[in-house]
């Protein structure tokens, strides 16, 4: 059994994760650690000559190419007129790009609640003020203008959509209602919009979803935004990713001189292999990586059965579950030990509610971006865990 009294000295999300890697049932963070599918083995093959082709290639080049697959490949193409989008090494850098302009700006933010606690973190280092914004004003298209109006203190609004950890989610032609009223709000109160696209991804190929240019509706409606896309959270590349953020005009000149102050360029190498990579699904609508999703998915709703964990439905099938702790004796704090204890490694929802951590207590997230055959053996002990409903401090 392993010993977990460090764990409460954990700050943050990443150092859990940190701790997580070093585990063989790690279901801790939100990256893709499962195989390649076998489209994708064939790019791992093509290495070789990605490498020399990106030496002799000009990095303008791969930049627009790579930039044109991924906005292309959801059909965003609005977002390359002008195609002036800044390339990060990672979302969490292209954050810091955005706090670097709203500290500089002296701008407070509306924060969306629950998120992943870096984007807390990232704001509360740049000294920004911050207010919590409730997932869940954001629920009813008809009344999403009226409660920005009672509960947006900030002058800025940072959501995260499809959401993490909840999978909540305004993308799509279903919510386009709940979306152009977000819009409106902004344009009403001179408000600027901020939105972390990260997991937007797995939406691609999802029936559920009918997706449009959203960017065509945000250049239209002449508000200012700031939009951040990753590949990170989509591919199993082994963190080689790119971030990229998307600015409307009116503040591209002051994110672009911010930008250059500390960063030249993104891997050439990187570029061409990520172009490789997104061609591939749009080619397959990422049927390899949503069926993956499905079926682990699938493997934890059945080991929940009969158990006091819930999974929640979410709109968005990211490559993230959120479970609810249905035993009011039992926290997340307490849970997410004990499965540690156990060998499994998931996260406690605290984290998540950066304004107000003891709401988090009744909920876990569960990474399912992993091989099947690591996600059953790992959802087992899970499994074990919770018929024994073994306690810490025994």
């Amino acid at each position: 059994m392993k010993q977990v009294s460090h764990m409460n000295k954990f700050e943050d999300l990443t150092q859990h994760e940190v701790e997580a890697l070093k585990q063989d049932f790690n279901y801790a963070n939100a990256r893709m650690y499962q195989s390649q599918s076998p489209s994708q083995m064939k790019i791992v093959q093509q290495l070789p000559e990605l490498w020399l082709e990106a030496e002799q290639t000009k990095q303008e080049i791969l930049n627009y190419k790579f930039t044109e697959a991924f906005y292309r490949m959801r059909g965003l193409e609005s977002a390359l007129n002008p195609n002036n989008i800044m390339l990060h090494y990672a979302a969490s850098i292209a954050t810091i790009h955005v706090a670097n302009y709203l500290m500089k700006k002296g701008l407070s933010i509306s924060l969306i609640e629950p998120c992943f606690d870096s984007l807390y973190e990232i704001l509360v280092d740049f000294k920004i003020s911050l207010h919590p914004l409730r997932e869940g004003l954001l629920y009813e298209a008809n009344q999403i203008y009226d409660n920005l109006k009672s509960h947006v203190k900030g002058d800025a609004i940072f959501l995260v959509d499809p959401n993490n950890p909840t999978g909540f989610t305004m993308l799509g032609l279903k919510n386009r209602k709940s979306f152009e009223e977000i819009i409106r709000f902004c344009k009403d109160y001179d408000k600027i919009l901020i939105i972390d696209h990260c997991f937007a991804n797995f939406l691609m190929g999802d029936e559920a979803f009918e997706l449009y240019d959203t960017y065509q509706l945000l250049r239209d409606s002449g508000i200012k935004y700031i939009a951040i896309e990753d590949t990170g959270k989509a591919w199993p590349i082994q963190d080689a990713k790119v971030a990229m953020l998307k600015v409307s005009d009116h503040l591209y000149e002051e994110m672009y001189s911010i930008y250059t102050a500390y960063l030249l360029n993104i891997s050439p190498f990187i570029l061409n292999v990520l172009t490789q990579y997104v061609l591939d699904a749009q080619q397959n609508q990422f049927s390899f990586t949503r069926n993956l999703l499905e079926k682990n998915r699938m493997i934890l709703w059945e080991t929940l059965q009969d158990t006091f964990l819930e999974l929640q439905q979410p709109m968005a099938k990211v490559s993230v579950a959120w479970c609810q702790i249905k035993d009011p004796n039992m926290t997340a704090t307490q849970l997410q030990q004990i499965f540690y204890k156990n060998g499994v490694y998931v996260l406690p929802g605290t984290y998540f509610y950066w304004h107000k951590p003891e709401e988090g207590e009744q909920y876990i997230r569960v990474s399912l971006a992993r091989n099947t055959d690591n996600f059953f053996q790992g959802m087992k002990i899970l499994k074990q865990t919770l018929d024994q409903k073994v306690c810490l401090l025994k």
